[in-house]
């Protein structure tokens, strides 16, 4: 890559490429594993819920690591806090396809989310840092746009490759990915050091955290986030187990229904700034909520269709309706990471790791309580469950913000 340019606009497109494209690999590494956890079950011999849940062996380290990596991007600086999590993500997703058993996977992809967890959040502190207000939110926007094409790219890179290569080999391919961004971050802070690392003092990194806890719209945001992890992505680990219950194919199928929800993140790039000025903050986020209450319904319906025996029209209906739900959350979430990099301007990435840490805690449970659902209610009811839940979020969120 070019050395980063002089121009303050030309230094913010450097700085999207350079973190969008971190952004894309991660993304890329982490939804690949979607499609392709019943093939990991069958290895194993393991049921597809126990395999589900390495959804939350990922999550779940990436949030709880978030209060300490927040001060650490804070004091030690966040570019080189960042290049250092890329590049052991990297080693742990390798370990990750090397992993003899299903015990040894939990545990390497467990630490592939610790890794991880010093990679978005700081990323967008990093942007509150050094972009300016006035162009923050398009430029979040693009490094979002980054991310979700990496998700449309890792769902369907998965199905289209699987029976071709086995899942090892795909962990393996997003693991090298993720590992050569890191050396192109290490090199970028080699051309342009960050400031020498302070000193990391935890005391100080408590009351910070406490200060930003007492701001009332931070307790809004974090309680709103994390609901919106644990219901949108508690689905995730059990689409292609649905896919394939429903009689709608096999990975390469519920890659195209991942895909689906990432295309829905590119479009939302377009759509936001029209539909800001268009509706104003408080409808956007009720449509918002109303689009995923509508896109889980439809996939619940075409679920119901299968069960009933009815004509089917394949996965047609499921991959429009994630790709509802998309439109929908990303409508959503994007409001929150922008509003994040602002409750606490002089603690960026401390506000942001909290915002993270919401997200991937709800995020972490989500798998728990959909499977619990699937178990107790059936798909189809479990489907209109998540979906209102979503819809009543979306109004209180217009109400909140």
């Amino acid at each position: 890559m070019p050395a980063p340019p002089a121009d303050e606009t030309a230094r913010t497109r450097w700085l999207i490429t350079l973190y969008g494209l971190t952004a894309f690999t991660t993304s890329l590494s982490a939804r690949s594993l979607d499609p392709i956890l019943p093939e990991i079950a069958r290895d194993f011999a393991a049921a597809t819920d126990t395999v589900a849940l390495l959804a939350s062996a990922f999550a779940l380290p990436y949030a709880l690591i978030q209060p300490f990596l927040g001060p650490v991007g804070d004091a030690l600086g966040k570019r080189r806090v960042i290049a250092v999590a890329t590049l052991l993500t990297g080693l742990a997703l390798v370990a990750c396809a090397l992993a003899p058993s299903l015990g040894v996977l939990f545990v390497v992809r467990a630490i592939a989310g610790a890794a991880a967890g010093g990679i978005y959040p700081l990323v967008i502190a990093t942007f509150g840092d050094r972009v300016p207000q006035a162009q923050r939110q398009v430029a979040l926007s693009r490094l979002l746009a980054f991310s979700t094409a990496g998700q449309i790219a890792g769902g369907v890179f998965s199905g289209l490759v699987h029976g071709l290569v086995d899942w090892r080999g795909i962990l393996g391919g997003g693991a090298v990915a993720v590992f050569a961004m890191g050396l192109v971050l290490w090199r970028d802070i080699r051309r342009e050091p960050d400031p020498p690392p302070g000193r990391l003092d935890a005391a100080a990194a408590a009351r910070r955290y406490a200060e930003i806890v007492r701001i009332p719209m931070a307790r809004r945001l974090y309680a709103i986030v994390s609901i919106e992890g644990l219901l949108v992505f508690g689905v995730f680990p059990y689409l292609a187990a649905l896919v394939a219950g429903w009689n709608m194919g096999g990975p390469l199928q519920a890659g195209l229904v991942i895909g689906a929800f990432g295309a829905a993140g590119v479009l939302n790039t377009v759509l936001a700034g029209p539909m800001l000025a268009r509706l104003g903050l408080p409808a956007m986020q009720r449509l918002a909520g109303g689009l995923i209450c509508f896109g889980f319904s439809a996939m619940a319906w075409a679920g119901w269709q299968a069960g009933a025996g009815a004509p089917s029209l394949g996965v047609a209906p499921v991959v429009a309706g994630m790709f509802i739900v998309g439109v929908g959350y990303f409508t959503m979430h994007n409001t929150l990471q922008a509003r994040a990099t602002e409750v606490a301007p002089r603690a960026r990435g401390s506000a942001v790791a909290l915002l993270a840490f919401s997200f991937f805690v709800g995020q972490s449970l989500g798998p728990l309580l959909f499977g619990s659902a699937l178990v107790w209610l059936g798909p189809v009811a479990a489907l209109l469950l998540v979906g209102l839940g979503m819809l009543l979020l979306g109004l209180v969120l217009s109400r909140a913000l």
